[in-house]
């Protein structure tokens, strides 16, 4: 089963690999491109299941497509909970599985674009000195240079350059920018609110 499916997702110019076993997946498997994770309910040695929870306790975000031929309503309604994606009951057409597997790299895909594009803004932030960040905070919240300045008790000229500053190191052209990227870092600034590439089969 394990080599069809690859065989299937290379006919399509899906890269895939199997693995004979979790710990063998675990040993060898390439995580860090964009993909997602085939798992049969019924695994050498532990449930899959019980894989997909230990997948998520070491980090993994990859998305998962169960298949089974021993399924009920239960067991598909624990997997989805706990974050699978798809629950297929074989047999299966080859484009139900096609289909899954596609929705599930592209969704790891942008999943991952997101977390860089948060990553990024957070780099930024980081190099504000401590008064851009004093200013930044009250900029998306909507206060006017005057205002700023009134509660820095900084000039108003002195409140314009930390603004240029801070617009210049975000990567900003506007407020509104400004407010989506203070909404994406980790420092509390904002209180008031790729291709397809791999499958892995186990």
């Amino acid at each position: 089963m394990r080599e069809s499916l690859v065989d299937l997702f290379q006919s399509v110019q899906i890269a895939a690999q199997a693995f004979a076993s979790p710990d063998a997946f675990l040993a060898e498997a390439d995580l860090s491109q964009p993909g997602c994770i085939v798992l049969d309910v019924r695994l050498p040695g532990v449930s899959g299941l019980d894989f997909q929870s230990q997948l998520a306790q070491e980090g993994s975000t990859h998305p998962i497509i169960f298949m089974t031929g021993y399924g009920d309503i239960s067991m598909s309604v624990r997997a989805m909970k706990a974050g699978a994606v798809d629950f297929l009951a074989k047999p299966f057409r080859d484009q139900d599985i096609l289909d899954a597997a596609l929705a599930a790299v592209e969704r790891d895909a942008a999943s991952r674009r997101e977390r860089d594009r948060h990553q990024a803004v957070n780099s930024r932030f980081e190099t504000l000195t401590p008064r851009e960040r004093e200013v930044m905070e009250r900029v998306v919240q909507g206060l006017m240079n005057k205002q700023i300045a009134f509660e820095l008790g900084i000039s108003e000229i002195t409140v314009k350059l930390h603004r240029g500053n801070v617009m210049r190191k975000m990567q900003v052209k506007s407020v509104a920018e400004l407010v989506r990227n203070a909404e994406q870092t980790n420092h509390g600034v904002y209180p008031q609110t790729s291709k397809p590439t791999a499958i892995r089969a186990v």
